[in-house]
């Protein structure tokens, strides 16, 4: 939560790419040191380093919305998502096969590679005094003053697509009050601040919620007609006398693969929004951000109801394969739309005030998916449905749309 603020002012500040790169160093070097954890106190707090790292991961997608053609942002922005989604993904294969042979431990430093490369290539860039892997925003040095390294990126971005910039200077005045909270509640943005902030709790939690309920699901039986293969070893547990009260196991085979499936849910959506799927092209691109993000913020409210249907296992795997494909949407739309709300000075700290909001989300949802889901099914399932409802009408009464709006440089 801190540091999703705290990397939002400093961007806003220094820079998107010197943040950018923080993060992923940070990110990366507590990851690989979790899997040394000698105690549980270790892990935790190890973990909770890697959280304050990948607050900052954002900034990615800041850089590329401040690079990318109006026309252009509600087809690309989605794509950044579909890579996140790829990694879920992989990382529920890895860990299917890598947890039983060689323990969680090495889990983690697998995943931990992918970090240290990029890493590399990041300090190979900085020494050859290169930006051509991910070049520092044109707006932001602009609005910082430095014209001459924006006009830098702009004419090797021309050269890369042989082309030629305008004639012409840039004439942006440079500011020096960059990254405040103040413009985040000035009278102009008061109200779209403070509904984007109940948007992305509202997400935060019914996304995480989503995931959690798929392994509560799986894991204890609770929806009827459903039982898997760690159901039944839970069952064996208990019968021997030996079952945690915290119903800590194991996945079976089949819950991995009802895992894996239930995340291309979300993979096969993003795919269909960029491409073929003409509902989701009219939704973000021509019915506009608010208008799409609360007709799918109803349909997630709808699908948690749904899931109180006795059904058999094959029917609960359609239904989570569904709301997850529906909680990604969600993440996307507000994404793009957060980012492209807020002017140039303040959009990074904008994108990391609502990251701390979606962290509280996230912290609420396993009380809800693992604690009052055991005490109260449908209970559970209503709050998740009433949030989201909230959120659809947040995002439907949202002052400003940004379809077709071209970026904001100054307030």
């Amino acid at each position: 939560m801190v540091f999703s603020i705290l990397f939002g002012l400093l961007a806003d500040r220094y820079g998107r790419w010197k943040i950018l790169f923080i993060s992923f160093l940070w990110g990366a070097y507590f990851s690989l040191l979790t899997s040394f954890s000698p105690s549980y106190i270790w892990f935790v707090f190890l973990r909770t380093m890697v959280g304050c790292g990948v607050s900052g991961h954002a900034q990615g997608l800041i850089i590329k919305t401040e690079f990318l053609p109006t026309k252009y942002r509600g087809f690309m922005l989605p794509l950044s998502q579909v890579f996140w989604l790829a990694g879920s993904l992989l990382i529920i294969g890895l860990a299917s096969v890598v947890i039983p042979a060689l323990g969680w431990q090495w889990l983690i430093r697998i995943a931990s590679i992918p970090g240290v490369v990029l890493i590399l290539v990041f300090k190979v860039m900085m020494l050859m005094r290169l930006r051509l892997f991910i070049p520092e925003s044109a707006r932001f040095n602009v609005s910082a003053g430095n014209t001459q390294a924006a006009l830098a990126t702009l004419e090797r971005i021309a050269k890369m697509n042989r082309s030629v910039l305008p004639e012409g200077k840039l004439v942006e005045p440079s500011l020096e009050k960059r990254g405040r909270f103040a413009d985040l509640l000035d009278a102009k943005y008061l109200r779209t601040t403070l509904q984007i902030w109940v948007i992305w709790l509202g997400i935060s939690f019914a996304y995480y919620g989503v995931i959690l309920a798929s392994a509560e699901l799986l894991e204890r039986d609770l929806v009827c007609g459903s039982r898997s293969e760690s159901a039944a070893v839970l069952t064996a547990e208990a019968a021997g006398g030996s079952q945690s009260p915290c119903y800590c196991h194991l996945f079976a085979p089949s819950d991995y693969r009802t895992m894996i499936i239930s995340t291309v849910g979300e993979i096969a959506r993003k795919r269909l929004s960029v491409s073929v799927n003409p509902l989701n092209i009219l939704g973000i691109n021509f019915l506009g951000r608010r208008l799409s993000l609360s007709i799918t913020m109803a349909c997630t409210a709808l699908f948690f109801l749904l899931l109180n249907i006795c059904t058999s296992s094959a029917g609960l795997i359609g239904f989570l394969f569904v709301l997850r494909a529906l909680v990604a949407a969600n993440f996307n739309t507000i994404y793009i739309y957060t980012a492209e709300v807020y002017p140039t000075t303040m959009r990074a700290l904008g994108m990391g005030t609502s990251g701390s909001l979606c962290r509280i989300g996230a912290m609420v949802a396993p009380f809800i998916s693992q604690v009052l889901m055991n005490a109260s099914f449908l209970g559970a399932l209503c709050l998740f449905s009433s949030v989201c409802v909230i959120c659809a009408i947040s995002a439907f009464t949202l002052p400003i749309e940004t379809k077709g709006r071209a970026l904001q440089q100054i307030k």
